[in-house]
C-alpha cells in the first residue's frame, strides 16, 4: 500500500479557504510509527469522527509495504476530539505475516485516547466473485443537489460548513422508482456521494482513506430516521443527540472515490439509546465496493420550554 499523497507536511486548519478534499486526510509524519495530524468539528467543539478515522487510517497505510491493501478496519471512539489541538495517531505494528499484516491505531489528544482502530492488510489474490445486486435507483446526475435548499433555508449554517463543499451528495427520494419496500421498523436512505474534485494520483489507500471519511457523513442520520430526516433536508432544530460510538468497514473490491458511489443505508435497530444502521457502497456500474457498520449514541432532546414575555 502506498501512502497517501496528500501534503504530508501539513496540518491544515479547516476554514473557507480549504483546497482539497485530500487535505482532510493530511497528516504530518513526526517518527517512525508517528503522526499527527487536525480535524474539523462535526458537531461544536467535536472533531468530526469520519476524519478522525480516515486520518487513523492514512496513518497505518503508512507503516505497510505498497503490495498489501486494507481490507478492513474496526474503530472505537471513546472520548469527544477538540477540532482545536492536534491529534497525535500511535500506530503499533500488531502482525506482519505472509499474507495479512495488522495494525493497531490508537489516537491521543492532552495524554488521552480518543479514539482506536485495527485495520488489516492483505495481498490481493485470485479467486470467485459473487455480490448482491445493486438496486435500480435514479442516477446522481438525476438528482437535485441538496446544497441549494441548505443554503437557502439556512445560509449562515452553510456559509460555516465549508467542508462540505469539498464533496458531493445527492440524498434519492424515499418515492423513487426502482428503491426496494421498506420493511417495517427498518428505514432505510440511499446516497450518492464523492469528492468535489478527482484525487490526486492513483493511489488505493486515499481512495480508502477518502471513503472512510464519507461513510460517516449520512449512517448515523440513517439510525434517526425514525426521529427526524438528515440535516441538510431539516430546516427546525434537531431533535436527538447523536454521535458515533464505533465504526466498521469492509473494502471488497477497487474503486475510486472522487467518482459516484451509491450509499444504501439500512437501520435494523433503535433500543437503549444507541442506534445501528450499515451500508454498502456501489460503483455506477453496480460493483459492491464496500460494507460499513456503525453504532450511534441515539438520544432524544428534550423540548426547549417556550419563552416567557
Amino acid at each position: 500500500m502506498s501512502r497517501v499523497t496528500a501534503p504530508a507536511a501539513q496540518t491544515p486548519e479547516f476554514s473557507p479557504g480549504l483546497r482539497s478534499f485530500a487535505e482532510l486526510l493530511g497528516i504530518e509524519e513526526l517518527e517512525e510509527d508517528l503522526f499527527r495530524g487536525r480535524c474539523h468539528a462535526g458537531a461544536p467543539l467535536r472533531a468530526f469522527g469520519g476524519q478522525v478515522a480516515a486520518q487513523a487510517l492514512t496513518s497505518a497505510g503508512r507503516t505497510v509495504e505498497p503490495a498489501r491493501r486494507v481490507h478492513s478496519l474496526h474503530g472505537y471512539f471513546l472520548r469527544p476530539g477538540d477540532p482545536r489541538r492536534p491529534i497525535v495517531y500511535q500506530v503499533d505494528r500488531a502482525r506482519d505475516g505472509r499474507s495479512y499484516a495488522t495494525r493497531r491505531v490508537s489516537a491521543v489528544q492532552r495524554g488521552e485516547v480518543i479514539f482506536t482502530m485495527s485495520a488489516s492488510f492483505k495481498h490481493p489474490e485470485p479467486a470467485g466473485d459473487r455480490q448482491r445486486t445493486m438496486p435500480p435507483v435514479p442516477g446522481p446526475e438525476e438528482l437535485p443537489d441538496p446544497y441549494l435548499a441548505w443554503e437557502r433555508d439556512a445560509p449562515e449554517e452553510f456559509a460555516n460548513a465549508a467542508v462540505f463543499r469539498a464533496l458531493r451528495m445527492r440524498f434519492v427520494p424515499a418515492d423513487a422508482p426502482g428503491l426496494p419496500p421498506e420493511l417495517p421498523g427498518v428505514p432505510q436512505q440511499f446516497v450518492w456521494l464523492r469528492t468535489d474534485r478527482p484525487l490526486p494520483g492513483d493511489d488505493p489507500l486515499l481512495q480508502v482513506c477518502a471513503l472512510t471519511y464519507l461513510s460517516d457523513l449520512t449512517l448515523a442520520s440513517t439510525a434517526a430516521l425514525h426521529l427526524q430526516p438528515h440535516r441538510v433536508h431539516r430546516v427546525e432544530e434537531p431533535r436527538v443527540s447523536l454521535a458515533s460510538l464505533d465504526h466498521a468497514m469492509w473494502f471488497h473490491r477497487p474503486f475510486r472515490a472522487d467518482e459516484w458511489l451509491l450509499f444504501a443505508q439500512r437501520s435494523p435497530s433503535a433500543s437503549d439509546g444507541r442506534g445501528l444502521a450499515m451500508g454498502e457502497f456501489y460503483d455506477r456500474d453496480g460493483v459492491l465496493v464496500a460494507s460499513a457498520v456503525q453504532e450511534t449514541l441515539l438520544r432524544e432532546l428534550r423540548p426547549r420550554p417556550a419563552r416567557t414575555s
